[in-house]
């Protein structure tokens, strides 16, 4: 099974980063969080991929064309004109690099993978930019038990700010906790599986997916859902860029079964 990764915005929340390198280049823990991606797919036994690319393709691209050489040690013989790596960085992974387009949304991408790759088969998709502990096994049984076209896994945003517990009657505030499941609506949380029927619901370059194929496919009741309480991190902002290397760093990253 393949995995689409969506990997082609401009990232303008995170401008700090994305004005010299595309957002799924940003780096925890000194890889890219694409990297950290699809260690999560691998981990799930899923390792070939197909990146979407638009704004700075070009970067993402030479990422992958050299590396072994960029995460190796290696020693240039500059008299010999040679290069020798040591502990060779290697991935089993078969990525093919797919520039969609600069202005391309996100429903164009997935329809130009599809077209390009003559996909007929049951697929992952996701985005380049938000990490989480989300059970890819699990989720890929749970689409095919519901025969439906595509499922989304659902998820709690995380809680930015606590909660008030208020007395509505008297006005007093109790006390003070963390958001719970139960204080909000979950959201679609970017991991999908998808069958090669959804690419009838994609209309053009400009339809988004989250929009009208997505609207679509629920009215049709073909839209599962797979719910996910666990670790769901999306890194939008400088803020979540820092809140997710703080995890790294601190030997919580709950995105890996094991750190590599």
């Amino acid at each position: 099974m393949k995995a689409i990764i969506l990997a082609g915005g401009f990232g303008t929340r995170l401008s700090e980063e994305t004005r010299i390198i595309p957002k799924p280049m940003v780096e925890i823990g000194g890889r890219p969080i694409l990297w950290h991606i699809m260690k999560l797919y691998e981990q799930h036994g899923i390792v070939e991929f197909v990146i979407c690319l638009g704004y700075k393709a070009d970067l993402i691209k030479r990422f992958f064309l050299e590396y072994s050489s960029t995460l190796s040690n290696f020693t240039v013989d500059l008299k010999n004109d040679t290069v020798s790596l040591h502990s060779r960085k290697e991935e089993n992974w078969k990525v093919t690099l797919l520039d969609t387009g600069l202005h391309t949304m996100t429903g164009g991408r997935i329809a130009k993978a599809f077209d390009e790759l003559d996909i007929q088969e049951t697929t992952c998709l996701t985005y380049g930019d938000g990490l989480s502990d989300v059970n890819i096994s699990r989720l890929i049984e749970s689409h095919k038990a519901s025969s439906r076209l595509a499922t989304v896994t659902a998820v709690t945003p995380p809680g930015r700010f606590g909660v008030l517990d208020i007395d509505h009657d008297s006005s007093l505030v109790s006390g003070f906790r963390e958001k719970i499941t139960s204080d909000q609506y979950r959201i679609n949380g970017g991991f999908f599986v998808i069958e090669p029927e959804i690419r009838e619901y994609i209309s053009s370059d400009k339809t988004v997916w989250e929009k009208e194929p997505l609207q679509k496919l629920a009215a049709a009741s073909q839209l599962n859902a797979f719910l996910h309480d666990g670790f769901w991190q999306p890194m939008d902002t400088l803020r979540e860029k820092e809140y997710l290397q703080e995890l790294w760093e601190t030997g919580n990253s709950p995105w890996l079964l094991k750190k590599t």
